[in-house]
């Protein structure tokens, strides 16, 4: 950049790309930070929410991000022991999208990119770590990069800005270096990726399929499913010692349309993902010149796959609580006074999701992986009973899904 940016986002995930995308649009100099040489990695979450259709939406954008490949999501499903069951309906949401969107998540990321381009005041780093931060009298004033480690020329460099934000993940590198205290809640469980490929003849919907005290998510990406395998906390080692047949044979008896293909589409551990789930959340989610957001500010569990959706809308408020002052003469102490904003309007949004994820993981995935759910063969639930006998109810869980709890919309102006 010929100007030094008035914001440095480390982090080119959802939240990274959406804040740097709004803050551009609003003539705001900003750099964002990601560490791969691209957006290319597989199972990351892939789920684009209504809520956050309805921002491409309000931006102008959805026609055209809805010609990126992608496939449509109108009900959720639930296998129990071979029952299907509906268990959330998306089309009667208030939102233009009634739906959910599966897509790459390089996909989105690329498409927030392009359109971000499209504003002289944005620029993307790729090859490019934040590392550490910068500072000066006790405030946070920059990030140091590390340039090119991919390309096996790393360099070290130093980014000042009048606002850092970390929106680095779960792991992030900024928020210990600012060593903001943390509360961690765990998790029970760990989650198991892959990609097994779709035949003729398949179901189509995505489901969760229950059966033998297993717990499978199946989500319908065209000519491959996407799996998701739910295991105790810490079981990885003792499944893997069992070995990849006995693998193959408890997601057969959970989905056995899958059985055949498992062999070839997983023949070894190499095909198979770990996700170390943790839940937490940062106590404070600022400090002097550093705001933290999306995981770096609360680590979701994957349960309903809100976990972009939370990330998009940290990015959205934050972009319309920051843009103007960010574009504007602001001062850094008049901007470091507008950060705790942020955490006091998304922080209780974070708090019911997190306590609804949790009572999820406790009190449903832990008695499916122990048994006790289905210990009388074709015992459903009581929950799952009322919503295949009343299909108004779907509507709940759905609304609970697609739009989250206190969904933002763009107030940020765009530069003329």
């Amino acid at each position: 950049m010929d100007t030094q940016p008035r914001c440095c986002i480390a982090g080119g995930g959802p939240a990274g790309m959406v804040l740097g995308l709004l803050l551009a649009r609003a003539g705001v100099p900003v750099v964002v930070l990601e560490k791969h040489l691209d957006f290319l990695r597989d199972f990351r979450g892939d789920t684009v929410h209504p809520s956050t259709l309805e921002i491409l939406h309000e931006l102008g954008l959805l026609e055209a991000f809805l010609q990126r490949p992608h496939d449509r999501i109108e009900e959720l499903r639930a296998t129990i022991e071979g029952r299907s069951i509906p268990v959330a309906d998306f089309t009667h949401l208030p939102a233009h999208s009634r739906f959910l969107v599966l897509m790459p998540q390089w996909e989105f990321l690329d498409f927030m990119c392009d359109e971000a381009r499209r504003y002289p005041g944005f620029e993307l780093w790729t090859d490019a770590e934040a590392i550490g931060l910068l500072q000066d009298k006790g405030r946070v004033n920059g990030v140091k990069v590390r340039r090119g480690r991919r390309a096996g020329q790393p360099q070290d460099v130093e980014l000042h800005a009048s606002l850092v934000v970390a929106a680095d993940g779960r792991h992030s590198a900024l928020r210990d270096a600012a060593a903001l205290p943390h509360i961690s809640y765990g998790a029970p469980i760990d989650v198991l990726w892959m990609a097994i490929p779709r035949q003729a003849g398949d179901p189509s919907a995505t489901a969760g399929h229950i059966a033998g005290g297993r717990f499978l998510v199946t989500l319908n990406r065209g000519d491959y499913w996407q799996c998701a395998f739910v295991i105790p906390k810490g079981g990885h080692d003792a499944l893997q010692a069992r070995g990849i047949g006995a693998f193959h044979e408890a997601i057969g008896k959970i989905a056995p349309f899958l059985a055949a293909r498992l062999p070839e589409a997983l023949p070894d551990w190499d095909a198979v993902k770990l996700l170390e789930v943790t839940v937490d959340r940062l106590e404070t989610w600022s400090c002097r010149g550093l705001l933290c957001i999306g995981d770096a500010a609360h680590a979701m569990s994957p349960v309903g796959g809100v976990g972009i959706n939370l990330a998009v809308q940290d990015a959205v408020a934050a972009a319309n609580l920051l843009a103007s002052a960010l574009a504007g003469a602001a001062t850094e102490k008049e901007i470091d006074t507008l950060l705790p904003q942020l955490q006091r309007r998304r922080e209780w949004p974070v708090r019911v999701t997190q306590a609804v994820q949790r009572l999820i993981q406790d009190r449903v995935l832990m008695p499916v992986l122990d048994g006790e759910l289905t210990a009388t063969v074709g015992h459903v639930p009581w929950p799952l009973r009322l919503l295949a006998r009343w299909p108004l109810l779907r509507r709940l869980p759905a609304r609970a899904v697609g739009m989250g709890v206190r969904p933002e919309h763009v107030t940020s102006l765009r530069t003329k």
